[in-house]
C-alpha cells in the first residue's frame, strides 16, 4: 500500500515527508492507521546522529548496509487496519498504543516481570521487521527504508509486529493513548519503578520535558515530600509546578544549597536524570545532590559511542550511593500502559496538559524546532 512518512536521510538534515510503499502484513504482523504520534526527543537523536551506529558497528550488530534512510517515530496510537496470519492479540478495528519495546511474554525477562528488557528488543536498532529479513518499507523509487524501534509512527500507516502494539479501550482519546506509549510510562516509571520513591522522600528531577514531567508526576503520586524540578527553561519550570513540583531551579548547582537546607543536610534521596541528551559529566553533580544511601536514575539517551563519565568513586562507595539505568521506566508495557490510562480516566494523573503543540505531518520540522526552542512539553503529530 502507498502511504506517507517522515524520513531522516542524513545526519543533520530536516525530516523529509515522502510517499512510501508498505508491504502486506505477514504472519504475526499488523498494519495500523495512525491517529497521533508524539514528537519525542529520542527521534531527535536520529537527526543529531546520537542514535545512528556507524556502518561498521551496524554490521557487527547484525545490520546490512547503512541505518539511513530511516522512518522516525516510536510513540503513537491508531486503529488496526489489517492483520497477518496468526495474529491473536488484536483484530481489525481495535484501538492500540505503540510499545517501543516489544514484549513476547515468553523470554526470560518477560516471564520474570521485566517486559522492558524483552529479548525481542535486541533488534530495535536494526530497523527491519522482527519476524524475518524481508524488507517491507520502500520509498516511491524502491529504496529500502529502516524504521526506528521497529515502529516508524511518523507515518500515516505503520506496519509492525503484533508484539509492538497494545490494545486499549475504544472510548479513550487516542492522542492520550499515544502519550503513554513512551514519555508518560518512561518518566512515571523512572520514579515509581526504578527510583522506588517512597512517601516523605526528597526527589530531584533533572530535565522536565516529555519524560521528566512525568517523573515529577510519578514522584508526587508516590508520596515524595519535596519534588524538585531542575531545568534551564523557565517555561518548563513553571509547568513543572502544575504537575507537582514543590521547588524549581535552573541547574543542579543552583539547587544544591536549597536542597541541603530543605533536607536538614541529608540531600536528596533520589535524583532522576531526564535531560534531552545524557552526558557523562552530569553524573558528578547528580551524585553531589544525592544523600547517603541515595540513588541516581539515568533515564535519557546518550550518544551511542560516548563512554566517558566523571564521578567520585570514593563518594559512590563510601556513602553507599547507587546509579541505575532505566528504559521504558523499568516497567511492563502491557500492564503499565493500561494502568496509566485507568489513572487518567480516574483523574489521578495529568495527561491532557502535557500536549503543548499539535502539528500536521507536513509540519514535523516546525514541531521539532519548537521542542529545541523549549516551547513544548510534548508536541504531537495529528493525522487526518
Amino acid at each position: 500500500m502507498k502511504t506517507r512518512a517522515a524520513i531522516i536521510r542524513e545526519v543533520g538534515a530536516d525530516w523529509s515527508v515522502e510517499e512510501i510503499n508498505l508491504g502486506d502484513p505477514g504472519p504475526g504482523e499488523v498494519i495500523v492507521d495512525a491517529h497521533t504520534a508524539g514528537l519525542c526527543h529520542s527521534d531527535e537523536h536520529l537527526v543529531t546522529g546520537d542514535l545512528i551506529p556507524p556502518d561498521d558497528v551496524y554490521e557487527l550488530m547484525g545490520g546490512d548496509g547503512s541505518y539511513l534512510p530511516c522512518i522516525g517515530g516510536h510513540e503513537g496510537s491508531g486503529v488496526v487496519a489489517a492483520v497477518g496470519e496468526g495474529v491473536t492479540s488484536v483484530e481489525v478495528g481495535d484501538h492500540v498504543s505503540a510499545s517501543f519495546i516489544p514484549s513476547c511474554g515468553r523470554c526470560h525477562y518477560c516471564s520474570t516481570g521485566h517486559q522492558n528488557l524483552c529479548d525481542l528488543g535486541a533488534s530495535l536498532f536494526l530497523g527491519g521487521m522482527m519476524r524475518g529479513a524481508a524488507d517491507k518499507h520502500h520509498t516511491a523509487d524502491g529504496e529500502a527504508l529502516r524504521k526506528i524501534c521497529q515502529l516508524g509512527t511518523f507515518s500515516e500507516n505503520w506496519l509492525c509486529d503484533e508484539d509492538s502494539v497494545i490494545k486499549v479501550e475504544k472510548d479513550l482519546p487516542l492522542d492520550i493513548v499515544a502519550l503513554v506509549s513512551c514519555g508518560v510510562a518512561t518518566g512515571w516509571g523512572s520514579a515509581v519503578h526504578r527510583a522506588e520513591v517512597a512517601p516523605g522522600e526528597t526527589v530531584c528531577v533533572v530535565g522536565t520535558g516529555g519524560i521528566g514531567m512525568n517523573a515529577v508526576q510519578g514522584a508526587k503520586m508516590a508520596g515524595a515530600a519535596n519534588v524538585v524540578a531542575i531545568d534551564p527553561a523557565e517555561f518548563k519550570r513553571e509547568k513543572a509546578q502544575e504537575f507537582g513540583a514543590t521547588h524549581t531551579f535552573a541547574s543542579m548547582e543552583e539547587a544544591l544549597a536549597p536542597v541541603t537546607d530543605m533536607t536538614w543536610g541529608r540531600l536528596a534521596d533520589k535524583v532522576i536524570l531526564t535531560p534531552g541528551v545524557l552526558h557523562g559529566d552530569m553524573l558528578a553533580p547528580a551524585l553531589a545532590l544525592t544523600g547517603k544511601n541515595g540513588t541516581v536514575v539515568c533515564t535519557a539517551i546518550a550518544p551511542m559511542l560516548e563512554s566517558d563519565a566523571t564521578l567520585s568513586l570514593f563518594e559512590l562507595a563510601m556513602y553507599n550511593k547507587q546509579i541505575k539505568g532505566s528504559i521504558f521506566g523499568s516497567g511492563n508495557p502491557r500492564s503499565d500502559i493500561p494502568n496509566l490510562l485507568m489513572m487518567y480516566r480516574n483523574g489521578q494523573i495529568k495527561l491532557d496538559e502535557l500536549i503543548t503543540g499539535r502539528y500536521s505531518l507536513d509540519n514535523i520540522n516546525v514541531g521539532y524546532q519548537d521542542m529545541r526552542d523549549d516551547k513544548n512539553i510534548r508536541g504531537v503529530i495529528e493525522f487526518a
